[in-house]
C-alpha cells in the first residue's frame, strides 16, 4: 500500500485506519477516473452527466425524461436543465408520445449521435490508460464487485 506524503519537509503521512476503508480507496479511484473523463471532454463541452445521458439515449431512443432520469440517479428538478442543454446544442429533441399529453420521448439527433460517438471513442481509450494495469478478467472482476456495493449500478 503506497503512503500517503505530504511536502517533503514534513516526510511521510501514514494513512492510519483510511488504509483499510475500501470506502476511501473507491473515493480515490473514483476521484482519478473523474476527473481523467472530464479532461478527456472538456473541450466539447460534454461533462460526464450529459455524456451518461447521451449514452442511455443512444441505446433507448424514446425514452421519457423521467425514465432517464431515474435509470442515471438524477432529480427530476435537475434533469431540466440537462434536457434543455443537450436540446440547445441540437444533440438531443423532444417528440410527442401519441395518447400522452404530457409525455416527451427523448431522441439522439443526428449531430446527438455523432457526438456520443466522439465522446464514446475518447472515454474508452480514457478507460484503457486508466485500468491499464488490469487484464481484462480484473475489470469485470471490478465491475460485478462494484455492483455488489449499489445493485441499483
Amino acid at each position: 500500500m503506497p503512503q500517503v506524503t505530504a511536502d517533503a519537509n514534513q516526510g511521510e503521512v501514514r494513512a492510519g485506519h483510511l488504509s483499510g476503508l475500501v470506502g476511501y480507496h473507491v473515493r480515490r479511484a473514483s476521484n482519478a477516473m473523474v476527473a481523467d473523463f472530464a479532461e478527456q471532454l472538456q473541450d466539447l463541452g460534454i461533462r460526464p452527466t450529459l455524456f451518461a445521458m447521451l449514452s442511455i439515449l443512444s441505446e433507448n431512443p424514446g425514452i421519457n425524461q423521467g425514465l432517464l432520469g431515474r435509470t442515471l440517479g438524477i432529480q427530476r428538478a435537475n434533469m431540466v436543465p440537462l434536457v434543455s442543454d443537450l436540446m440547445g446544442r441540437g444533440l438531443i429533441e423532444r417528440r410527442d408520445v401519441p395518447g400522452d399529453k404530457r409525455a416527451f420521448a427523448l431522441h439522439l439527433t443526428r449531430a446527438g449521435a455523432a457526438m456520443f460517438e466522439q465522446c464514446h471513442d475518447r472515454i474508452a481509450a480514457h478507460e484503457d490508460r486508466m485500468l491499464s494495469r488490469l487484464d481484462e478478467a480484473e475489470r469485470d472482476q471490478l465491475i460485478d464487485l462494484l455492483g455488489k456495493i449499489d445493485p441499483d449500478a
